[in-house]
């Protein structure tokens, strides 16, 4: 049994270990790359293109073949700045690890949305209101289902605010 020592250490340390077993025998330099992808082929290209795997010849760790989904808008663009974004990814592995990229058409990588707002809590006019409304519905589930709408409804609008 090995002795655990505390302290913090940087997801990015223990990234290759982790996702290894995921990513196969190549996957370490997959995983690199994958984690550090927008800061290694730019933010414009990053958002239209993302790696898939990273393939090397049988016994080889060098000018491998990595997949790349890509927008299918934006396929010719890749295919012409290929020598460039190989030369990037090169340059991050310090290395030639990449000798050519194959452009898979598919939709892009989803944007990280920004998450709603969390209502603040109603104020006792504003209870009542709801309450009142609400009186007259008899189905209990969808006087809860109105009730939790009303309270989103009324609690992301600044207080006093009325509506007609």
């Amino acid at each position: 049994m090995t002795e655990r020592r505390g302290g913090m250490r940087a997801i990015g340390a223990a990234l290759p270990r982790v996702a290894g077993a995921i990513l196969g025998k190549d996957g370490t330099a997959a995983a690199q790359l994958l984690a550090e992808w927008p800061a290694v082929i730019g933010a414009e290209i990053a958002r239209i293109a993302q790696p898939l795997r990273l393939s090397f010849p049988r016994g080889e760790r060098r000018h491998g073949v990595l997949r790349l989904r890509v927008a299918s808008g934006a396929a010719l663009e890749i295919q012409h700045r290929e020598p460039q974004l190989i030369a990037r990814i090169n340059t991050f592995f310090g290395y030639p690890a990449v000798a050519r990229l194959a452009i898979i058409q598919g939709p892009p990588p989803l944007p990280d949305l920004p998450k709603p707002p969390i209502p603040r809590p109603l104020a006792a006019p504003e209870e009542r209101a709801l309450e009142a409304r609400l009186r007259h519905v008899a189905d209990p589930e969808l006087r809860a289902v109105l009730e939790r709408l009303g309270r989103a409804v009324l609690g992301s609008r600044r207080p006093g605010k009325e509506s007609h």
